[in-house]
């Protein structure tokens, strides 16, 4: 089956398994969710996330380590994509909204 946008589905999968609160998840891997993932794991977002290349299947596997405080609270209070297929927002570097404020995270691409 054929994917339309996998960065949203990657932030869809993360959302659902923020939201059940599950330890991991598992999604087809891309080296751009690889990069996605490691913004969310220097971020702090998450705890930390793999890949696995398993013989005989084809492509790769991203499995990300969701992350939590000790009272089981979520770390991800939203996650969206501004920027979509359908869509496209650009902007200027000077007019870049301020996510939460400044204590959230905005990931550009050029």
């Amino acid at each position: 089956m054929t994917m339309t946008d996998p960065i949203a589905d990657m932030l869809t999968r993360i959302r659902n398994a923020n939201t059940a609160h599950f330890d991991t998840v598992r999604m087809p891997g891309s080296k751009l969710k690889e990069s996605l993932a490691g913004i969310l794991t220097a971020e702090g977002y998450i705890a930390g996330y793999r890949v696995d290349d398993e013989p005989g299947k084809p492509g790769k596997t991203l499995e990300i380590t969701m992350k939590y405080s000790p009272e089981r609270e979520r770390t991800i209070s939203g996650i969206t994509r501004v920027s979509k297929p359908g869509l496209r927002i650009y902007a200027r570097a000077d007019k870049l909204p301020r996510v939460l404020g400044g204590l959230g995270v905005a990931v550009v691409s050029t």
